[in-house]
């Protein structure tokens, strides 16, 4: 079995309203040193197969599911578990 950690964010290229919410109300709070934030989306889960089939089905996941690929990027992590 796999444990697989899904990080989702937007890209780059796309305006992330709850990041600048978070950011403003945190200025507002005077951690004026922020300059960057970054909200996302978790996943954690547990595949029961090979670590091959594990990584192709939780790449299909999040291609066809858990990521909006046209606005988010998204990365995973596999662990024996």
């Amino acid at each position: 079995m796999y444990r697989a950690k899904v990080y989702v964010t937007y890209k780059d290229s796309i305006l992330d309203p709850q990041a600048e919410a978070v950011k403003t109300a945190l200025h507002q709070l005077n951690f004026s040193e922020l300059q960057q934030l970054t909200c996302g989306k978790y996943f954690e889960l547990v595949l029961a197969t090979s670590k091959e089939k594990a990584a192709a089905t939780v790449e299909q996941m999040c291609q066809k599911l858990l990521a909006n690929v046209n606005m988010e990027s998204y990365r995973y992590e596999l662990e024996a578990c």
